[in-house]
């Protein structure tokens, strides 16, 4: 048997990485005999862009730019296709990790130092920018990003606006005459991980708001200065950013970037599958292992684990996914992509313990799974 680990990062506890090393310590302490591949997956969420790199065999561009609030730091990007295609994480510029509790302002937190890693990537003659845009601290609709790229958000009376996001509810007009001309002849592309729209109660302000520091007042003044923003890109470009699926990502940047940089925005995991190749390691395996720290109907809306097992039945391969939080009762839509779901707790614990306890319950996990299947491979 080959055993093909596909898991994504399980969410304040894991890597992707750390995940499918568990699974496969877990399975070779059993007493099943097979063979494995790690292939640890990314949908778009923080942490994508580095397996990106890695898988692709890309380099890395050290870079200093600013985080949320303007203080200097140093970052990186990747590059890779022989340094035609740069692989930016937001969330490297921009990222919660960034910050501590306490410092968390999405009314005034911007995405200003990714679009400095753009306009870096651009000095490096780059054909294509890929962007992965989770673990983001910001609500901007992008315009931090913008701003960097040469861009002049202004109110009715020609004046440059400071304090964003806060202040685009002024915004009357976007002066685009300064925008880095390069970015035209770049195809832009983000990796979504969420497919809400940008306003509204699942919107960006409303859904992702709250834990980048948003309060119930907060969320409301985002809400409207993105419908502000929104309502000046409709008139000045034609676009409209509130109607575009996954258009919440990120804070509303993937909005932003769609309309005013003609990016592609889509499926995060489908965009990394496809790049790193992962249908030919499908190719090689009998049973496919899968995962995150949540599986539930959620899942199906384009969630990592969903991608991976959309693929492997494809193929018509048995998918096992492994989470940390699994439906109480049967789910026949799950079921139609995972044989079987199985939660790798084993005794009640709060959630803080459960998040310490992710590697060594995966472990665990693995192992009985693994003799459970050479119980089944002797008597077949």
């Amino acid at each position: 048997m080959h055993i093909l680990i596909a898991p994504n990062a399980f969410k304040n506890s894991l890597t992707a990485e750390e995940v499918a090393l568990a699974i496969k310590k877990g399975f070779m302490q059993s007493k099943l005999k097979s063979s494995y591949e790690c292939f640890p997956i990314g949908d778009g969420g923080d942490g994508t862009a580095e397996l990106i790199i890695k898988k692709c065999d890309g380099e890395l561009v050290a870079t200093e730019v600013h985080d949320p609030f303007g203080k200097r730091i140093t970052s990186s990007f990747g590059l890779i296709d022989k340094g035609q295609t740069a692989i930016i994480e937001m969330a490297d510029a921009s990222g919660l990790r960034l910050l501590k509790l306490t410092e968390l302002n999405p009314l005034l937190a911007t995405s200003f130092g990714t679009g400095e890693q753009i306009r870096i990537a651009l000095d490096k003659n780059v054909k294509k920018i890929i962007i992965g845009m989770g673990g983001s601290a910001t609500v901007d609709g992008g315009c931090g990003m913008l701003k960097a790229l040469g861009a002049r958000f202004l109110d009715a009376n020609g004046q440059e606006l400071d304090s964003l996001p806060q202040n685009l509810v002024s915004l009357a007009s976007v002066d685009l005459t300064e925008l880095d001309k390069r970015i035209e002849k770049t195809k832009v592309i983000v990796l979504c991980d969420v497919d809400n729209l940008l306003l509204g109660d699942d919107g960006a302000a409303a859904m992702f708001g709250p834990q980048k520091g948003a309060s119930t007042e907060g969320v409301h003044q985002l809400d409207a200065a993105l419908a502000r923003f929104a309502a000046v890109s409709l008139q000045q470009t034609g676009k409209d950013m509130a109607a575009v699926k996954y258009g919440g990502t990120a804070g509303g940047a993937a909005a932003g970037l769609f309309a005013f940089l003609n990016a592609k925005l889509v499926n995060g995991i489908e965009h990394f599958l496809t790049l790193t190749g992962f249908d030919e390691s499908l190719k090689n395996a009998d049973l496919v292992i899968t995962g995150e720290g949540s599986i539930d109907e959620q899942t199906l809306q384009g969630k990592g684990p969903f991608g991976v097992a959309c693929r492997a039945k494809l193929k018509q391969l048995p998918v096992i996914g492994l989470a940390g939080k699994i439906p109480l009762e049967k789910n026949e839509a799950l079921q139609q992509y995972f044989d079987v779901l199985m939660a790798i707790g084993h005794q009640p614990m709060d959630l803080a313990t459960a998040l310490a306890a992710t590697e060594s319950n995966l472990i665990r996990t693995s192992m009985l799974l693994g003799n459970l299947l050479s119980l089944d491979l002797k008597h077949s």
